[in-house]
């Protein structure tokens, strides 16, 4: 594992995450012209032309019949699982609320990587889980409507962020054989199929969407699609996944911001309060929450 973070690295990491923050807002604004499903459908197409045309200009080379099935399952988990569940939850629960959610990932990329990689986790590590939980929690019952209730979308939210844990743990063997952007376009052309169900949605919904709503789904297709994608997994392949998804954490208070200025759309007192907690476990996970692993 490097001892301290390169430059290029560093940089990739944070237009990836900036780019990525945006998204939360884009899907709100998506959403008014589109269903769900449609708008994932229309993200990753675009995000899949984009990275056609690329490939056939580099002539980039295909994965191996044999790493298919592997690159499938990660595909489906991070980009079909992890969008739809996103789109979905969105649709009730704010955009700043949803960055937060997610940003409990590296909790379970820890919990991941202790059953799968053998990696152990400190009494640090499960006080961390525990307070990471409890904000989560508070994030879920601040997002009802009319005050404290439980609010039913912000559990997909969650699940989204289980699948992109589980992304950076399945991805990670895949790019030591593969360039990031080799690996970026398999899993956005692989984890587009499932989508393609919503095929008659898109088709008829498309007509009659604003423009304003058309526009920022092209802009989440080729930026905190193709491109955030295929940054992230250029950080991804040089460092571990725990670690780069730990990066994660930064990201509500950008989303936060841009959701304002995008959408004028402010979270309640309750779901800052949760993000706080989950974001103080998080970090405990991440700095304090490891042993090494005994080799």
């Amino acid at each position: 594992m490097p001892k301290k973070l390169e430059t290029s690295t560093a940089i990739s990491a944070a237009v990836a995450l900036v780019l990525w923050a945006s998204a939360f807002a884009g899907i709100k604004a998506g959403l008014k012209g589109f269903g769900p499903g449609e708008l994932a459908l229309l993200r990753f197409g675009t995000a899949s032309l984009v990275l056609a045309v690329f490939a056939l200009v580099t002539r980039m080379r295909l994965p191996d019949l044999a790493d298919i099935p592997k690159i499938g399952f990660a595909s489906v988990l991070g980009i079909t699982i992890y969008h739809l569940c996103l789109n979905f939850g969105e649709t009730t629960v704010t955009a700043g609320a949803a960055s937060l959610i997610i940003a409990s990932g590296p909790i379970f990329t820890a919990l991941l990587a202790m059953l799968f990689l053998k990696e152990r986790l400190t009494a640090w590590g499960w006080a961390g889980i525990a307070v990471a939980f409890s904000g989560v929690a508070l994030i879920t019952l601040g997002e009802g409507t009319g005050g404290l209730a439980f609010q039913p979308a912000a559990m997909l939210v969650l699940v989204a962020a289980v699948s992109t844990a589980a992304y950076f743990v399945a991805s990670k063997p895949l790019l030591r054989k593969y360039a990031p952007l080799e690996f970026t376009s398999y899993a956005i052309w692989l984890g587009t199929v499932p989508m393609l169900v919503f095929s008659p949605g898109l088709l008829s919904e498309l007509p009659h969407a604003p423009l304003s709503a058309t526009i920022s789904v092209i802009y989440l297709g080729v930026f905190p699609g193709a491109i955030a994608y295929a940054l992230y997994s250029g950080v991804l392949s040089k460092l571990p996944a725990s670690i780069a998804s730990s990066f994660l954490y930064v990201q509500p208070v950008t989303a936060t911001i841009i959701a304002w200025v995008w959408i004028r759309e402010v979270p309640s007192l309750v779901t800052l309060v949760g993000g706080a907690l989950a974001l103080v476990g998080v970090a405990l996970v991440s700095t304090r929450g490891r042993l090494p692993v005994k080799s």
